[in-house]
């Protein structure tokens, strides 16, 4: 069952290379969904359609190519293979190329151990997604804070107006001798003034949540300081 989203694409044309991946990796409760394909279909991958590949890959032109591949698609992936290249290998024969992870095949468990790597690629990608996710809704989040200051700005001037028409609609309305159709207008504007002043009297909803807000973020930057500190 895959419990945690994420998708491993084991590409091999041997079945016993899939059974030892999946059998090896490890926490069951976290396993993703595993999709196997053969290698020789790998200018087929879509960047959509997993997370992680862990391909076999021995030494050879068959490596060259799935390599050139899975680069191209910019998705991490383990190879699994002898000899792995020289560029960026270390000295223990396992080694690293921009998202590209080598494995040598003559690890005794080379199996376990690309399980265990291939999990903590698949945490660091959630926890780089989480980040996004985050990072966008604080874009949200400050969009509509300063909408709503701006709403509670406009309040304050459209309020100060209406008083003003308001007033002087009173006074119209108080003035001996107008016709009556002055009278009707006069009346009409105050009406629409009252309510557009009860319109903007719910805005003052608005400055309460914003102050509370602010109070919480400034809760949450003193408790992460402290933190920081100990």
């Amino acid at each position: 069952m895959n419990r945690n989203g994420s998708t491993v694409l084991i590409l091999s044309s041997d079945p016993a290379f899939a059974r030892k991946v999946t059998g090896n990796w490890p926490a069951a409760s976290e396993a993703p969904e595993f999709i196997a394909l053969k290698e020789d279909l790998c200018h087929e991958l879509r960047r959509d359609v997993f997370d992680l590949a862990i391909a076999d890959a021995p030494a050879g032109p068959k490596r060259d190519t799935l390599t050139a591949v899975l680069a191209s698609i910019g998705k991490p992936a383990i190879l699994i293979g002898s000899n792995p290249p020289h560029s960026g290998a270390a000295s223990d024969g396992c080694g690293t190329k921009g998202q590209l992870f080598f494995l040598p095949r003559e690890l005794a468990a080379w199996a376990a151990v690309a399980g265990l790597l291939g999990r903590e690629i698949l945490r660091r990608g959630q926890a780089e997604l989480r980040i996004l996710d985050a990072e966008r809704l604080r874009s949200a989040a400050e969009a509509e804070a300063t909408l709503g200051r701006y709403m509670v700005e406009m309040r304050h001037n459209v309020g100060n107006a209406l008083t003003s028409v308001l007033g002087n609609a009173e006074l119209m309305l108080l003035e001996p001798g107008l016709p009556a159709a002055v009278l009707a207008q006069a009346d009409t504007i105050r009406n629409m003034a009252l309510r557009l002043h009860e319109i903007f009297q719910r805005f003052s909803s608005i400055e309460k949540e914003l102050s509370a807000v602010a109070r919480e973020s400034d809760k949450e930057a003193v408790a992460r300081a402290a933190a920081n500190a100990s």
